[in-house]
């Protein structure tokens, strides 16, 4: 029997005691000022549900797209990598959080040519903040203008071993 997972309000609580412990350590960071509808084309997704009218989210996106452990699917989504924005026709950018720099990945199901789901996963950037920095300057593979540029984006090498 599992526990019932608690709603986005239920949290409150839990989310001003964590804060509370983490400003006496010392250690408490100021909270973000934009909680997505920013970023490339289709924008950034907020990190939690804070409306019913609200359709994707991170926590949700990662949620939905990680199969429960003893699920049989050949479609698994890597354990750790968090959607961040959805490019429409199936292709996600998310976000490698257990690497070190938060490697930004293209995931892009189209791609697969003979069921071999690694060659979905391509790295769109080194990290968040370069990412962020080529939409900044307009020069991302997505943007109008960069349609007929070439960009070889490399296989994510660790989609082997994650998936």
């Amino acid at each position: 029997m599992s526990a019932k997972m608690p709603g986005i309000n239920e949290y409150d609580d839990l989310l001003e005691r964590v804060s509370a412990r983490a400003t006496a350590s010392g250690r408490h960071r100021p909270p973000v000022t934009g909680d997505g509808g920013f970023g490339p084309d289709y924008t950034l997704f907020p990190l939690a549900r804070t409306t019913a009218t609200e359709e994707d989210t991170v926590v949700d996106g990662y949620l939905d797209r990680v199969p429960p452990a003893d699920a049989d699917t050949e479609w698994s989504w890597p354990k750790g990598v968090v959607p961040i924005l959805d490019w429409g026709c199936a292709m996600s950018a998310a976000v490698d959080c257990l690497s070190e720099d938060g490697t930004v990945l293209l995931f892009e199901p189209n791609a697969i040519t003979d069921q071999n789901l690694t060659r979905a996963w391509f790295v769109d950037a080194g990290s968040l903040a370069e990412w962020l920095e080529t939409w900044l300057a307009g020069s991302g593979w997505y943007e109008e203008d960069m349609v007929d540029e070439e960009f070889d984006m490399p296989l994510w090498a660790d989609a082997t071993s994650r998936l």
